[in-house]
């Protein structure tokens, strides 16, 4: 029997008080897995609603055949795939074009990240997500979404300087993109801590004439050790320091973080605010799926997303 029925949504213990800002920001949020995490997991439907939007990472040295076959088993549970396609170890337009085959054709996938890629040398023509898009081979090929990234820290890799003249040009070509394809773009972010920032930098999109909307990454609950490791390794900025600050207060060292700060001030930001162009949560779960999953349909996230939305 599973453990969550989705069909009856009677999911969170009768004592587990719902904050209603964050049930609304939750609706059709998104989650994150790796191929060698999703084969842990034995049956999705214990621990997505129906819908849910699941990014497959495509870490280097990961097999585009693990990748395909990820897709294939989410789109036969009834989950939309969106496989990353980092720009960085696709080695030219032909293996593109491939993977692109592969996906559609066994996983009928019509959705991609679109994303540099953490690796330091390409492994051939292509570097950044532009030249992806330039491609033409999504259009080509329909699909009906593609997201790209969003730093609303910054990205050292990209502005060495701490500067974001190149993040904001990046943003700008993009934002250009986004008015001559067909499909639907968004901006998934990289995870941060502190909802005060991310808000800044979510309006001074809209200020520079920036119209695409915010999918904000989030970390999922983990331990604060686990999560600190993950937010070094990925470049995270300034808000760092609110695990930091957690990790001195010896009373919270040991007890697990949940991301319920973050999500209640960008909810209640969005309730007084319903333009705010923050459309959607993209969950990273760090410290495991079935944790983040569990802690999203105990404060409201189901999920009310067509299959093909």
């Amino acid at each position: 029997m599973a453990l969550l029925n989705f069909r009856k949504r009677d999911t969170a213990p009768a004592d587990t008080p719902r904050n209603g800002e964050v049930e609304a920001f939750l609706k059709g949020y998104s989650i994150e897995v790796m191929p060698r995490t999703a084969e842990k997991v034995e049956n999705f439907r214990d621990l997505l609603p129906e819908g849910t939007r699941v990014y497959i990472a495509h870490i280097e040295g990961t097999p585009i055949e693990d990748m395909v076959a990820t897709a294939k088993r989410l789109a036969e549970d009834g989950y939309p795939a969106m496989p990353h396609f980092p720009a960085r170890i696709i080695k030219d337009a032909a293996t593109l074009e491939n993977w692109i085959a592969m996906y559609q054709g066994e996983a009928g996938v019509e959705q991609a990240l679109l994303l540099a890629g953490g690796v330091a040398k390409p492994h051939g023509d292509f570097h950044s997500s532009m030249q992806l898009m330039e491609s033409g081979l999504f259009d080509k090929a329909g699909f009906k979404r593609l997201h790209v990234a969003g730093h609303p820290e910054g990205n050292k890799d990209i502005d060495p300087d701490g500067s974001t003249k190149l993040v904001d040009e990046a943003l700008q070509w993009k934002q250009k993109f986004s008015e001559t394809t067909d499909a639907q773009m968004a901006l998934a972010t990289q995870f941060a801590f502190d909802a005060d920032p991310i808000i800044k930098w979510a309006d001074s999109l809209r200020e520079a004439g920036i119209t695409i909307p915010v999918h904000i990454g989030i970390a999922g609950p983990a331990k604060l050790q686990t999560l600190i490791k993950f937010a070094i390794a990925c470049g995270v900025g300034p808000s760092l320091k609110v695990l930091q600050k957690r990790a001195m207060d010896v009373s919270k060292l040991l007890l697990p973080y949940e991301p319920t700060d973050v999500l209640s001030k960008l909810a209640a930001h969005k309730a007084v605010n319903p333009d705010f162009n923050i459309e959607s949560v993209h969950f990273f779960p760090l410290g495991g799926i079935k944790t983040n999953a569990n802690w999203a349909i105990q404060n409201g996230g189901e999920n009310t997303r067509p299959a093909n939305g």
